[in-house]
């Protein structure tokens, strides 16, 4: 691998990467309907003669075969799917997002420019290329069940033969030229529940005639809390979090129910069934007391990133040479929030890391899912030359 060779054509795309990330900005599309996305990253793959193949009804791989005979099969990842969320923020007014409700305040437009930039480095240096590069543009990161799973379970991948797989988020707790990564968990599962509290509604004057399920949703948020507290070892890392609250309609209304949802974020599948089945007892003790009901459901949701050894190594041997060791974070504990990268591991070795891309002078302060929520695009030049290196990083031996 020349480095000084990928990084060059790196620059020479460096705008190129700017205007697609800048294209999709304005253009989002929410989980399943990323329709016109796809569209553009194909034609994107055309002009390349990257042919492109469509497992899912959205998103697409291109099938990049090097010059240099091999059965060598390398996969790189990017999420092209945007959140259902209002948009602020002056840093992007250039480019905001022109569909009232929908935006990429989670950085996938960034991960999909990343990799379209990748994509025309790789093209330039076909000749050196062992194998095949599958380049993933997937749907759906943000919505269960999740592209990755759904792309798994196509088969397609497993025919393809990939023997390794590695992804990336854009990151605004490092700086561009930075990223991090650990071996083993990385980041949490991210399971779903939804309860409802069946009352007795009625006037707010009178509530000795009633079954108040605000006052019984206030008691299970609060009983709720003291499972990650009181039922798991405190050396595990759990979060049980209430994500929304909805119920009643006036000032002087009991309502006869109220919705409740929330997310529970672990490590294991154990423990994630056992916080579930907790849940649920309390907030049965709790209805059955009162003389109220309940419904409750659970979403089993992503597996936990977890980084295979060897390709966490080759991501941060590659990296050091890219932008020095000194600018490789090799973190110390995994994050609580969720990524459908994880499916692939399920079936593949593979790495995730994360690309700095924190700035005080683009805005890029702010978490995921923030309104606010932006990237400095300087983060390409460090994405771009590590994805498109990893390709050319010898593999274990006994693959």
């Amino acid at each position: 691998m020349q480095v000084k060779k990928i990084q060059a054509l790196t620059e020479q795309y460096f705008d190129e990467m700017v205007q697609v990330r800048r294209h999709l900005h304005r253009h989002p599309e929410v989980s399943y309907q990323e329709h016109e996305t796809t569209k553009y990253i194909i034609e994107k793959l055309e002009e390349l003669d990257i042919p492109a193949d469509r497992p899912l009804d959205t998103g697409c791989v291109g099938v990049l075969e090097g010059d240099q005979s091999s059965d060598r099969v390398v996969a790189l990842r990017a999420d092209i799917d945007a959140l259902a969320i209002q948009e602020e923020g002056e840093h992007k007014k250039e480019f905001m997002s022109e569909n009232e409700g929908v935006a990429h305040c989670c950085g996938h437009d960034s991960h999909t420019a990343n990799l379209v930039g990748a994509a025309h480095i790789l093209n330039d240096l076909r000749e050196e290329i062992e194998g095949t590069v599958l380049l993933i543009f997937q749907p759906a990161e943000e919505k269960l069940p999740g592209g990755g799973r759904l792309l798994c379970e196509t088969g397609y991948l497993q025919e393809k033969g990939v023997d390794v797989i590695y992804g990336l988020h854009s990151s605004s707790f490092l700086e561009p030229g930075q990223i991090g990564i650990k071996e083993g968990p990385l980041m949490a599962r991210p399971d779903e529940f939804n309860i409802e509290i069946i009352g007795k509604g009625g006037h707010a004057a009178s509530p000795h005639e009633t079954v108040d399920p605000v006052v019984l949703a206030a008691q299970a948020v609060t009983a709720i809390q003291t499972i990650a507290s009181r039922n798991i070892d405190p050396s595990e890392p759990v979060v049980i979090t209430i994500g929304k609250i909805a119920g009643g309609t006036a000032h002087n209304i009991i309502p006869e129910k109220v919705e409740m949802i929330g997310t529970i974020r672990t490590f294991s599948q154990q423990t994630a069934e056992f916080i579930s089945e907790r849940i649920e007892k309390i907030v049965q003790g709790i209805t059955t007391s009162a003389g109220a009901d309940y419904t409750y459901t659970f979403d089993p949701g992503y597996p936990a990133v977890d980084n295979t050894g060897w390709a966490t190594d080759i991501v941060i041997e590659t990296a050091a040479e890219i932008i020095g060791k000194e600018q490789v974070k090799i973190l110390e504990k995994p994050i609580m929030a969720g990524e459908d990268f994880a499916f692939y591991q399920q079936h593949f070795p593979g790495a995730f890391f994360f690309l700095g891309s924190g700035s005080e002078a683009a805005g890029a302060v702010h978490p995921w899912h923030h309104p606010h929520y932006n990237v400095d695009e300087e983060c390409f030049k460090t994405g771009a030359a590590l994805m498109a290196s990893l390709v050319f990083h010898p593999l274990p031996p006994e693959l």
